[in-house]
């Protein structure tokens, strides 16, 4: 995994407490490590019993603390919990929230949080029944008005055998709402913005459609990256294998038509339109009801006429016309030749900010493969030539240039 901007060099501090999940936080340290984040890792002595010290010194190269006090440890949470940019305790039994809740500091990992000035996310694992229970309800009831964010617990299978909520959410989901909770001040921070992403897919018959290679990865790296710098992210996606990101309200789609209605039904208020989605330019201009067969073809032959689909951003030029919204539009030109001229008559064609011009033909630059290789442009020319690099680092540099020229709007 590739270091995560919004991650890169924060300091977490990593509670863990006695439950069969604790599995899962060693998971999540491995993840918060690879992401670029220094993480320090607090075991409760229950939780020593579930998984030992050294797991998490494996997976994230540095000390981890138990509930053993030396001498010298007498002003150790203070340091802790004063120098953490986040503070997680994960998993959060029903014995820990309720310490938090009375206050109690009679363990390290107590006194900690109760020393920490820096935001407090808990992710409860626990039996169904002791989640539900009354007890348990109003302390976190408690927690949750002095600020502490309680992620989850999630419903499925408990190590009683039964079923019900109370497991700990998964480690993914709780990187990615660390990563809103960092990027919360960021400078898209309180923004709207649409990122479309994927192909589209244009019906034949019930069973096959005209499409391209598009396989969405840069679209959900911009998306991402929006999230990173605080923007409330609306995802418009066409299929894509590719896993949306945590917290974009995401809106799937099938053809440019359905994209295009998607995206004007939500343009206006919004800052930012990201059209990163590869959209098919072509659609058959008929459709059978049922599969084409080969012996029963005598109606269609064997060429399918077609006919031009939506040009979204040509529609979102006329709403913005007369709305003024969105304030700031981005659009793609995947090209295979004179990609620079082709990109830069679309960027005045269709009226946008930038254009990020990618010729799809070169070595790590095209359709489903991590990296990408782009020239930004806008109206006053080139503004970055960007080196082949991982789509998450494009679509940072995307994000810096549009955040930056978003402010003199």
């Amino acid at each position: 995994m590739e270091p995560i901007t919004v991650l890169r060099d924060k300091r977490i501090l990593l509670g863990v407490t006695g439950s069969i999940a604790c599995y899962k936080s060693v998971e999540l340290a491995s993840k918060l490590t690879q992401a670029g984040a220094k993480v320090d890792v607090i075991l409760t002595e229950s939780a020593a019993r579930f998984v030992t010290p050294l797991s998490f010194r494996s997976v994230t190269g540095r000390p981890v603390y138990t509930d053993m006090w030396g001498l010298d440890d007498h002003v150790r949470h203070v340091g802790l919990g004063e120098s953490a940019d986040l503070m997680l305790i994960a998993p959060a039994t029903a014995n820990t929230i309720a310490k938090l809740a009375s206050g109690m500091a009679d363990n390290l990992l107590a006194v900690t949080a109760l020393a920490a000035r820096c935001p407090l996310l808990i992710a409860p694992a626990m039996d169904g029944g002791m989640w539900e229970h009354p007890a348990t309800q109003t302390n976190v009831g408690t927690l949750q008005e002095r600020g502490v964010v309680v992620i989850g617990p999630a419903e499925g299978r408990m190590a009683s055998g039964l079923g019900g909520v109370g497991r700990m959410v998964e480690p993914m989901d709780l990187l990615g709402e660390i990563r809103l909770r960092l990027g919360m001040s960021g400078p898209l921070s309180g923004r709207r913005v649409i990122v479309s992403t994927g192909p589209t897919r244009e019906p034949v018959d019930p069973v096959r459609f005209i499409s391209n290679r598009s396989s969405g990865k840069q679209g959900i790296a911009v998306a991402q990256a929006a999230l990173d710098a605080g923007a409330q992210v609306t995802l418009v996606a066409g299929p894509t294998c590719e896993e949306s990101p945590y917290g974009a309200r995401v809106i799937d789609v099938q053809t440019t038509q359905e994209m295009g209605n998607a995206i004007l039904s939500c343009v206006d208020e919004t800052d930012i339109l990201m059209m990163v989605a590869a959209v098919a330019d072509f659609r058959p201009n008929a459709v059978s009801d049922r599969k084409i067969k080969k012996n029963e073809n005598a109606d269609w032959g064997l060429a399918i006429g077609l006919e031009k689909t939506l040009d979204i951003l040509s529609a979102v030029k006329e709403r913005r016309d007369v709305t003024g919204f969105p304030r700031m539009v981005l659009g793609f030109a995947a090209e295979t030749h004179n990609a620079f001229e082709y990109g830069r008559e679309k960027l005045l064609r269709k009226g946008l900010n930038f254009i990020a011009v990618n010729d799809v033909t070169a070595d790590g630059a095209g359709f489903a493969v991590d990296t990408n290789r782009v020239v930004l442009l806008s109206s006053a020319g080139v503004v970055e030539e960007m080196p082949l690099q991982s789509k998450t680092a494009v679509a940072e540099r995307l994000i810096y240039y549009v955040a930056g020229a978003l402010g003199g709007v």
